[in-house]
């Protein structure tokens, strides 16, 4: 079983024996990680539960974290979830790889299509599962929507969609999710949207996969689930709180699946996590920090901005000549989107040209990276 280096180790070996700048403070931009605190409420519910620890968690979750789960996906979609339509994970980076693996694992000759730019963890579990590979390539000629083509998709077992997108920042509307929803029961595939930047928006709010499969009359979501994590939310990857839910019949022979796994979430966790899933103010005050980076990109470097994501996806003459510059001149990292990206078949990477830039940053030190952009840029 061989995977491909991680979009890190990757940037790593291009900046290999470079000094950058001492005039200039390092700032990072590769990673979509806030770089904010945690929200003080949560710490003190995580310290609070401390002594928890000396339980063992179920794998199913506890009954407060499932329920602040499906009232946020209440609150937030108007979709009212039954207890058998969600299920509680570790975070979602483990869902997105032992997922596929579960599903697939009866298939003779899988087959997964997911959208290329990529999460890298998507490729991953194609591999494990030993699935043939259908890249759904975003292009700027596409709007950097997934262009539909029935005949492959009809020979697919399942599908990842990833709106609002990582990297591109594009994003699906009600009716164009509709129409994949539509797709995965006419050609009967498992349809799952990775929905972990659902809540980093800066105009409208964006619509889920649920809310699309309600729109076209798919009410018992068949075919269909959604992911969803706390990480970008709630500015907290450490609590590692995510879910699946969706297609009941599905997720219940996945989580008798899971008690095998062994990702239950530690009590502790558990309880703060349930605390931020309950709480709206946090996220849209974490939502103003990012729609003010944004602005900042807007007035500093002239590009247009997604509504969605805290993400750049800048083009550029030459991804990896400017990563290697920015690096050096002036101490700024940047991701090149073709180490995001793979190779199709026709032999175009849709990343190539150009740089994920992550505004995870405070205000100021955003700021800065921006106006040293843009001096490498002219």
């Amino acid at each position: 079983m061989h995977f491909e280096p991680y979009p890190f180790e990757k940037l790593n070996a291009l900046l290999s024996g470079i000094t950058p700048n001492p005039a200039y403070s390092p700032i990072v931009l590769t990673i979509g990680e806030p770089q904010f605190e945690t929200p003080a409420f949560i710490q003190k519910s995580l310290s609070k539960h401390s002594e928890k620890l000396r339980y063992y968690p179920k794998t199913a979750g506890e009954t407060e974290l499932n329920g602040a789960m499906r009232g946020f996906v209440e609150r937030r979609f108007g979709v009212k979830l039954q207890p058998d339509q969600l299920v509680s994970a570790f975070g979602t980076r483990e869902v997105l790889f032992n997922f596929p693996q579960f599903f697939l694992f009866d298939k003779p000759h899988p087959v997964m299509a997911y959208t290329n730019p990529f999460y890298q963890i998507y490729e991953g579990a194609a591999i494990a599962s030993r699935a043939r590979v259908i890249h759904l390539n975003l292009t700027e000629a596409n709007g950097f929507k997934p262009r539909i083509d029935e005949t492959e998709l009809a020979g697919c077992d399942l599908v990842i969609l990833n709106f609002p997108n990582n990297p591109t920042a594009s994003v699906l509307s009600l009716d164009e999710l509709g129409e994949w929803v539509k797709l995965a029961l006419k050609h009967d595939f498992c349809l799952i949207n990775d929905e972990c930047y659902s809540e980093i928006y800066t105009k409208e709010k964006v619509p889920s996969l649920l809310e699309a499969s309600v729109h076209v009359g798919n009410t018992a979501f068949k075919n269909v689930l959604v992911i969803n994590s706390i990480s970008k939310r709630s500015s907290a990857p450490g609590l590692r709180s995510g879910f699946i839910a969706g297609d009941a019949q599905i997720l219940k022979a996945y989580a008798q699946y899971r008690t095998y796994v062994g990702c239950a979430s530690p009590l502790p966790l558990q309880m703060a996590a349930a605390m931020a899933w309950n709480d709206e103010k946090h996220v849209e005050e974490a939502r103003a920090v990012y729609a003010d980076n944004f602005k900042a990109a807007r007035e500093i470097l002239g590009v247009e901005t997604s509504d969605a994501t805290f993400y750049l996806w800048l083009k550029v003459n030459d991804a990896l000549e400017l990563t290697q510059r920015l690096y050096r001149d002036y101490n700024v990292k940047v991701l090149p989107g073709e180490f995001l990206a793979r190779t199709d078949a026709a032999g175009e990477n849709p990343g190539t040209g150009y740089i994920r830039i992550a505004l995870v940053e405070e205000r100021g030190r955003t700021i800065e990276a921006l106006h040293r952009l843009k001096e490498a840029l002219a």
